[in-house]
């Protein structure tokens, strides 16, 4: 009896112990299609702004791009100057880039492919701000004052700059004190703050620049205009997938045949994009060996 007594008692407390602790609930599955993994691609754009606008501006292409890919998605990355994105660009961190010229050649030696570019190549030239009260008025002027730019290593607004005062009598490593800022915008606001007498940029940030601060561009004028090279480069590293990178390349190159797409070219602003390869680059090349030879050396 006291064992028939123990059995029931030893039930009835595994009864108690099951009902305290009920079965984890299952979480509902819907379709029969697997999951499929997706594949994520870094797309480092160089600082032709500061970082909050370059998201700004190239935030809905590439969600742009998103919307029309399967099973790969991208990454926008920006970098806060030109060092921390040539760092990045040079040690293979990004999948798609669209750096300057002279960072686009550079990147052919780490592993890129050059496989489009930036239309309007018109406008890619560097331009030389001044304040309007500030009496500069020819080039010889800027003896012995400050001047911006934003890298030692962009090419529209340092180098062809540079290259431009260089060919107008001015010794930019001995006659002028170089300013690099960081940034487009950082170029022109040192000159609008009287930090610089002139400050170097090119067309597409002045353009914004002109949209964004329409009170700070009245005191400012566009002094000098360079000769103009091939646009802003996009390269591709070599180990991504051919069929990836030609229904990438196919996206960016119809943008301007789609309404949604013009939209997003106006933002930054361009007419289209474009295909590009190695020899598109040639005339830089050249360029960029002059200016090493007869302004300065290039360097980060």
């Amino acid at each position: 009896m006291v064992r028939l007594f123990l059995l029931l008692s030893i039930l009835l407390l595994t009864a108690c112990d099951n009902n305290s602790a009920p079965p984890p609930q299952q979480q509902p599955t819907f379709g029969d299609k697997p999951s499929e993994s997706i594949v994520e691609y870094s797309f480092g754009v160089h600082p032709l702004h500061n970082p909050k606008q370059l998201l700004d501006i190239y935030g809905p292409l590439v969600d742009y791009l998103n919307q029309h890919l399967t099973g790969i998605v991208l990454k926008l990355e920006a970098s806060r100057n030109y060092a921390v994105f040539e760092e990045k660009l040079y040690s293979r961190q990004f999948a798609f880039a669209l750096p300057n010229p002279y960072q686009t050649i550079e990147s052919e030696s780490k592993g890129y492919r050059i496989f489009g570019k930036m239309s309007d190549d018109e406008n890619f030239r560097g331009i030389i701000l001044v304040r309007k009260d500030s009496g500069i008025q020819v080039v010889a002027d800027l003896k012995g004052k400050k001047i911006s730019y934003p890298a030692p290593t962009a090419v529209a607004a340092a180098m062809l700059p540079q290259y431009y005062l260089h060919t107008h009598g001015l010794d930019v490593n001995k006659d002028v004190e170089n300013v690099y800022a960081g940034s487009q915008e950082s170029s022109i606001m040192n000159v609008y703050l009287k930090t610089t007498v002139a400050g170097a940029t090119w067309p597409i940030p002045w353009k914004n620049f002109q949209k964004d601060q329409p009170d700070k561009v009245k005191e400012l004028e566009v002094k000098w205009e360079t000769t103009n090279l091939p646009n802003n480069a996009l390269v591709v590293r070599d180990d991504i997938a051919p069929e990836i990178v030609s229904k990438v390349a196919e996206l960016l190159f119809t943008l301007h045949t789609q309404p949604a797409g013009q939209a997003i070219l106006a933002r930054i602003p361009v007419s289209k994009l474009e295909v590009a390869q190695h020899e598109t680059y040639e005339p830089t090349r050249t360029f960029l060996k002059t200016f090493a030879t007869t302004v300065r050396p290039i360097v980060p």
